[in-house]
Formats: structure tokens, sequence, C-alpha cells
């Protein structure tokens, strides 16, 4: 079981199922976001995430049609996102308090990434210039 919770601490949640490996998005939608250069996320099943506190705190933004991407309302720190019809939460690997035992996938969108960013030659995890392949 994962523990994790927002900024102020006022969302605190729980995964108590098994999580996909960690993918980095450098998409502009993922970087203003998140105010960043990508988000890292990892699929979690609908059933596997549990808020304990503070479900009254989450709000959305539709940032597409059909795509939910859920925050705290307090101190902004994004949770998770969810496309209409999937069946797994896009879940923001940054709000977590525990360390999961989770590999890297691959970079995407890198056709899109911030150009003051770089990704270090020595880096080896597959990259994708769009979705991956």
């Amino acid at each position: 079981m994962l523990k994790g919770s927002c900024l102020c601490g006022g969302i605190q949640y729980e995964i108590d199922g098994e999580m996909g490996d960690v993918v980095h998005c450098h998409c502009p939608t993922c970087r203003k976001t998140h105010a960043t250069a990508f988000s890292s996320v990892s699929s979690v099943p609908l059933d596997a995430l549990h808020i304990k506190a503070g479900e009254e705190l989450l709000k959305y933004f539709e940032s597409s049609p059909g795509k939910k991407r859920y925050f705290c309302g307090n101190c902004g720190s994004h949770i998770y996102a969810k496309r209409k019809d999937q069946n797994h939460y896009v879940f923001r690997m940054g709000t977590l308090d525990d360390s999961p035992n989770l590999k890297q996938a691959h970079h995407i969108w890198l056709s899109e990434k911030a150009a003051w960013y770089d990704i270090d030659e020595a880096c080896q995890i597959p990259r994708f210039a769009s979705w991956a392949e």
C-alpha cells in the first residue's frame, strides 16, 4: 500500500493496487499544468486509488474534450487525470509520500519538449517524438 498527499496535506490518499511503469510526458499541456519541463505519471486502476481525506477539495479542469485533470482546490497539487471511458487514472507521481518500486518506461512527446530542457545523453530509457510506439 502506498500513501500520498497534496502539498497542503488536505487531500490524502492510498493506492492498494499495482501501478504501471512511469512515463515522462513533455507535451505543452503537461508542462503548463505542472509548471515544469515534463510530467511523470503512472497508471492506477480505478478501484486501487482511495481518497482518505479531503475529497471535497478535489477540483478539476477539462483540459481537452473528455479529459479532466484533478487537483487540490486549496494548494493546487495535481493528483490524477482521467479520460472519459478510461479504466485507469493517469496518476501524478509527485504527490506520493512513499517510494514505489517502479521502473521508468519512456519519455513521450519529445517533439514538443521545452527548448530550455535537454535530456541527458546518458538517459537509457526509450524516447518518442509523440506517443510511445
